[in-house]
């Protein structure tokens, strides 16, 4: 244990966000610096428990107190090749996860709990500053060729898994970048890209290729995948969005997330000089509110829009753990990100409880306007409460509500009819039906991450994609090395 009295002697403390209305003129990520002592604090409130929930908490199985300790100890590259012993990308996960170890830490029962999320982001940091993250290419090459098809974070571990386990992978991304929603879907505010393009050249010197621009299914046909390769990794999110079903929705200036934010990340890489889809002077309306609508809100307030507003049809979330979610689950709390912070700060809203009902447009066709109505909660079905409908001007509509699972597209019509009975090749909830070896129905052809699973955490990717890595490798070699995290059953506690 760092220090026996560090849980009562400091209190928890996270790094500054840069001032409102000095982010919002850029697209740098939002955090100040930490300062080292302030970190060695934080790593010493943990409190090495005998079971330690934080390692249940987290899909990876993190070996959290292990690596607070060294960092209290001052121990850095011990503390990165632990950290590395779990967890491929911990500068994706230390700036994106919505950290569930920390609502399972045990000293968050009654305090609040060790900021886990910081002393790892702090630590892959320090490792690619002092140049010691580096290739680690295999030894020894199996011969075996392996098809990655998609390039997010659970395509990205399964594929560097694999290469250094002496495979020979292909990744396969049908946009123009490798990063899946890594690349295009989160704003540049809440990671940039330099810390994926870091990785990649990793990867790329341990000998793993992309292939970029190429639609498998499409460009490549599924039966030649099969053909050239002894094993396929599917692991191309679960991309199919949720619509909006009501008047007005093809009405022109209404987007769904996934349109409106890849085209700022474009502007960002330098490959547009303005986004085509703006929000500069408009009034802006996001619809979810998600993680994904909080990027549209930050997207929106950057590209100066005239006024932010963010519906959600849920309640308002209670500020502290509800009964109905005790510890160690992961509770859905209110939280304050930074993109709320700059919609308040410009006089923008959140605004709970409210259902769209129609979408107004102008005489030329475009959206002007939103009606909407306030509706009673999930019990009651979201049922509309009379007098309360009401209209407010958009402009700018952007659809953040989640997504449905993956998309039917060529690629997954084909493998299924490859398998005999495109039915069972997918689940009740329509997503590609696996076993507990991660192999879908057909031979060959394993799955991971949102694919497999549905909408997730960017940590249940990662651990999928090293699972679904070490299935590989044992179908291929017999054995294997590789850890596994958890099988695709398992139920965890977020």
């Amino acid at each position: 244990m760092a220090d026996p009295k560090g849980f009562l002697t400091h209190a928890r403390e996270l790094p500054a966000r840069r001032p409102v209305d000095v982010r919002i003129r850029d697209w740098r990520e939002v955090y100040e610096d930490f300062p080292k002592a302030a970190l060695t604090d934080q790593a010493a409130r943990c409190m090495d428990c005998g079971i330690p929930f934080c390692h249940n908490g987290c899909p990876l199985g993190n070996l959290i107190p292990e690596w607070n300790d060294l960092v209290f100890r001052d121990d850095w590259r011990e503390a990165i090749e632990r950290l590395h012993a779990t967890n491929n990308f911990p500068e994706f996960t230390g700036r994106l996860c919505p950290a569930p170890c920390e609502a399972a830490c045990v000293l968050g029962i009654n305090s609040d709990p060790v900021a886990i999320k910081r002393v790892e982001v702090e630590i892959i940091d320090r490792a690619f500053a002092e140049g010691w993250v580096t290739p680690q290419p295999p030894a020894a090459r199996t011969g075996k060729k392996v098809a990655v098809v998609g390039s997010g974070p659970a395509g990205l571990a399964a594929a560097q898994q694999l290469t250094r386990a002496g495979h020979d992978v292909v990744v396969f991304e049908r946009a123009d970048r490798v990063g899946g929603l890594l690349r295009y879907g989160i704003p540049e505010f809440k990671m940039e890209k330099r810390h994926v393009d870091r990785r990649l050249a990793q990867m790329r010197a341990e000998g793993t290729e992309f292939r970029t621009g190429v639609n498998v299914g499409v460009d490549v046909t599924a039966e030649r995948l099969r053909e050239e390769f002894d094993a396929v990794v599917l692991s191309g999110g679960a991309t199919a969005w949720r619509d909006l079903p009501v008047a007005g929705r093809e009405h022109m200036g209404v987007y769904q997330a996934m349109e409106y934010l890849p085209l700022s990340n474009k502007v960002q890489e330098g490959d547009l000089a303005v986004s085509p889809v703006s929000a500069e002077g408009k009034h802006v309306v996001v619809i979810g509110g998600g993680d994904t609508g909080a990027d549209c809100v930050g997207t929106a307030v950057r590209q100066g829009a005239l006024s932010v507003t963010q519906l959600e049809i849920m309640p308002k979330p209670p500020a502290a753990r509800p009964d109905a979610q005790p510890w160690p689950t992961y509770p859905m709390l209110f939280k304050m990100e930074s993109a709320h912070e700059e919609l308040e700060d410009g006089g923008g809203s959140r605004v709970y409880a409210v259902s769209t009902t129609e979408l107004v447009a102008d005489d030329q066709g475009r959206v002007k306007a939103l009606r909407l109505v306030d509706v009673a909660g999930p019990a009651a079905g979201f049922s509309p409460i009379p007098g309360t409908e009401r209209e407010i001007p958009a402009e700018l509509v952007t659809l953040a509500m989640g997504f449905l699972g993956p998309e039917k597209g060529a690629l997954l019509t084909d493998l299924a009819a490859l398998a005999g009975d495109s039915e069972s090749f997918f689940d009740a909830r329509g997503n590609v039906a696996r076993d507990k070896s991660y192999m879908s129905g057909l031979e060959g052809v394993f799955v991971a991450g949102d694919m497999g699973r549905g909408q997730s955490l960017i940590v249940w990717a990662i651990a999928e994609g090293r699972s679904a890595a070490a299935a590989v490798d044992r179908y291929l070699s017999g054995r294997t090395a590789l850890p596994v995290a958890i099988p695709p059953t398992a139920r965890p506690l977020v």
